[in-house]
């Protein structure tokens, strides 16, 4: 019995040993940030990875301009990442006022809408259309009753639910000028509540937009949902194909279309940088000079991937993007 209990007692202690050795290991190790100091020198110096430091920079809210950093800024350095905690104001806060918290933000997810749209590549089909309305009315919103020509063929039940749809003008490529898509936005939802062989009538549930005949449907998916940041595969470049508005320029908070996708790797949650190209001016230069490192002026985060086309957010910007504007997207190493 006594050599029983040394046994246990000493697997215990393993235990606890594998336990403290983990605990140390995620235990981060605290750097003070000093004059000179740049994102890609921390990324290069901590992680032996340059090119971490765009994912460094679009994950810590706390910096704006992804070229300023200040001395004094504390970061905590784990063996697979950085995390920048909080500049700490100058001043201590007026009394009643919220207290700023010292602790790097978690991991980060985006709260999307659902009216981001999409686009339709080639080769994709509607589940159906809305093919006229109750009174044959031109526009229709919640509670009112519509028909379509999904059926019983198609498989459809009653209580069935689908996403009303319309598509907007195709959009072409701003390189090769090829269509990539033609551009598709949200109006509503709806249900099926009498379902013939092959029609049925439903009813409006949910109205964003106007709505009438003609618009397409697509099997419903709850629209407002968390994105969480997710790793990034494999290298990837791109283009910024369009905007949802259609504007030419595009800022923070703004919804995009790249022509990455499935096929290529894209996943939601993945992080794009947006680069922008330096162009020399040789009149100051002894050398030629050919190409100049890109400037990074914006982040993306993926919130809904076709196949060869993705839906983006912008969560950063330092400058105005433009349709035609570069992606890439890093690996971590």
């Amino acid at each position: 019995m006594k050599r029983i209990s040394t046994v246990v007692c000493g697997l215990l202690l393993l235990v606890t040993a594998a336990g403290m050795a983990r605990a140390a290991a995620e235990e981060p190790t605290v750097y003070v940030i000093q004059k000179g100091d740049t994102l890609w020198g921390l990324s290069e110096r901590f992680l032996k990875d340059p090119y971490y430091w765009p994912n460094l920079w679009a994950r810590n809210p706390t910096i704006g301009n992804p070229h300023v950093i200040y001395p004094g800024q504390r970061v905590k350095v784990y063996p697979d990442r950085i995390e920048i905690e909080p500049r700490v104001p100058l001043f201590p806060a007026a009394p009643g006022a919220p207290r700023l918290s010292e602790e790097p933000a978690a991991e980060r997810s985006f709260l999307v809408s659902g009216s981001e749209g999409f686009l339709m590549e080639k080769g994709i089909s509607p589940a159906g259309m809305i093919i006229t309305t109750n009174q044959n009315r031109q526009i229709v919103g919640e509670d009112d009753i519509v028909y379509t020509d999904i059926g019983k063929i198609n498989g459809a039940r009653v209580g069935d639910r689908f996403s009303v749809y319309k598509k907007l003008d195709p959009v072409s490529h701003p390189v090769t000028n090829v269509i990539v898509g033609e551009k598709v936005v949200p109006l509503g939802t709806l249900q099926l509540t009498e379902v013939e062989e092959k029609v049925s009538r439903a009813i409006i549930t949910k109205s964003y937009q106007e709505i009438g005949p003609g618009s397409f449907l697509l099997p419903y998916r709850e629209k407002r949902r968390q994105v969480p940041l997710r790793a990034a595969g494999k290298d990837l470049s791109g283009w910024i194909v369009d905007s949802q508005t259609g504007n030419q320029a595009i800022g923070e908070g703004d919804v995009a279309f790249i022509d990455l996708g499935k096929s290529q790797g894209v996943e939601p949650g993945n992080l794009l940088y947006v680069l922008r190209e330096v162009v020399p001016d040789q009149q100051y230069a002894d050398i030629s000079v050919e190409k100049l490192p890109p400037e990074v002026i914006g982040a993306l985060v993926v919130v809904s991937a076709g196949e060869t086309t993705s839906t983006v957010l912008v969560v950063k910007s330092i400058d105005t993007i433009y349709r035609g504007d570069r992606v890439e997207m890093k690996k971590s190493r």
